[in-house]
């Protein structure tokens, strides 16, 4: 299992530097595991990011594979932790979110695979395990 953060998903859908790198991290294990507002964060990029002619197909493979990823709810415990996590560390609001997610289901063992260096860093220092960034 494998925590999928939305920097690392949305590189399986647009492409942009280090696309290639994602989707052989993704497809080394595709037993997934995110946050809720990961789906909020990809659709967003997909409708920024590209064409409106490439749009439909992408949010489809998309939806295709949110329905099969383990997916933490942003509720209250979640978002508690992930308050005591950014101030702690400083992160950002969604990563923190996201490390919050992470540390709900994780074992020391499972790995963190983003593409967000700022996020990379603060996992780090906690120990997790990091690839992509």
């Amino acid at each position: 299992m494998q925590y999928v953060d939305s920097s690392a998903l949305a590189k399986r859908y647009v492409s942009e530097p280090d696309s290639d790198h994602a989707v052989r991290l993704l497809d080394a294990d595709l037993d997934w595991v995110t946050s809720a507002v990961t789906e909020v964060e990809v659709r967003r990029v997909l409708t920024t990011r590209l064409p409106s002619d490439q749009l439909a197909a992408s949010r489809s493979t998309f939806l295709r594979d949110w329905e099969r990823i383990a997916v933490v709810a942003a509720d209250a415990t979640t978002l508690g932790l992930a308050a005591s996590l950014a101030e702690a560390t400083g992160a950002r609001t969604l990563d923190a979110i996201h490390l919050a997610s992470a540390g709900r289901v994780s074992s020391r063992s499972m790995r963190i695979v983003t593409f967000d260096v700022r996020m990379a860093a603060v996992a780090r220092t906690l120990g997790l395990t990091v690839v992509g960034a």
